[in-house]
């Protein structure tokens, strides 16, 4: 059982716990993600990790209600139990994993959109803590959907907020702020894109136009988080990629992103997924080599 110690409301239907799971705390890093489920008869649910606490153990997840499993998960009080924590699961981030004198070298921005602001969060405080700097451009669709600005400001170097209906900071989108940059002159070397799938598209499409390599994370499309579903099944570079194995992050340039949002759809309905396993074939269920 792992006690939830800290609840707080975040936004409109966005709820931030802090966990406590010392093992899943002692080894994970910035990318990587959880699967928690309440009880016996709950939803295995992936989210990726908003921030750790080696010393104090504890997991930080951010979660937002959409059905009735994350409606149950925000009932969930401070001293209450997940039955099930486990983690962590997924890749790290490539960030984590490069020579940190390469990485100061380099002119990095993230682009967060709505909940995409936590995972973008540990990877921006891990930047920061080693010393490295990068701007951040986080949005929401109005004000009162921001999430984690404070936090935000005290580990980026410059962060540029945004709302769609112009409410507060700059009036557009991600991708329009990016674009209002770079007409200024600004220059980046590296983006990551973190937020809803339609999101993650169009930065793709615009940083393509400006040659900016983009990694975008594929969490939202996971399903049961280990590979045995199939539902995180994409196409990258035209190669069968499963998120929750494989990723969750991948070069955004190569991500067919019509195809996974179509796929998406499609996967929620029984009829759907038959008509997938038809199509598909082999690789529809176990083609991430890692189930029978």
């Amino acid at each position: 059982m792992y006690q939830i110690v800290k609840r707080e409301k975040l936004a409109d239907k966005i709820y931030l716990m802090d966990v406590k799971a010392p093992r899943v705390a002692q080894y994970c890093e910035p990318g990587q993600f959880v699967i928690v489920k309440i009880d016996e008869v709950g939803e295995r649910i992936p989210l990726t990790i908003c921030d750790y606490n080696r010393e104090e153990g504890t997991i930080t997840i951010v979660f937002q209600t959409v059905g009735a499993s994350t409606e149950r998960m925000a009932c969930l009080k401070e001293g209450d139990f997940f039955m099930d924590f486990v983690g962590p699961l997924g890749c790290p981030s490539d960030l984590v994993h490069t020579d940190l004198e390469e990485l100061k070298k380099q002119k990095i921005v993230f682009i967060a959109g709505g909940v995409g602001t936590a995972p973008v969060y540990p990877q921006v405080k891990w930047l920061h803590e080693h010393g490295i700097d990068c701007d951040v451009i986080m949005g929401s669709k109005t004000k009162d959907l921001l999430i984690l600005v404070e936090e935000m400001q005290k580990v980026a170097a410059n962060l540029y907020v945004t709302t769609d209906d112009g409410s507060f900071g700059f009036h557009g989108m991600g991708t329009n702020q990016l674009q209002e940059l770079y007409d200024k002159g600004v220059r980046y070397d590296h983006c990551v894109a973190i937020g809803p799938m339609i999101m993650m598209k169009f930065v793709c499409k615009l940083t393509k136009e400006l040659g900016l390599k983009t990694i975008v994370s594929m969490n939202p499309i996971m399903v049961d988080g280990t590979g045995m579903c199939g539902a995180c099944r994409l196409m990258v570079g035209g190669e069968v990629k499963f998120a929750c194995v494989d990723g969750p992050e991948f070069n955004g340039h190569l991500v067919d992103f019509d195809q996974a949002m179509q796929r998406q759809q499609q996967y929620k309905t029984e009829e759907g997924r038959a008509m997938l396993a038809l199509a598909e074939g082999d690789t529809h269920h176990g083609g991430c080599g890692n189930c029978q």
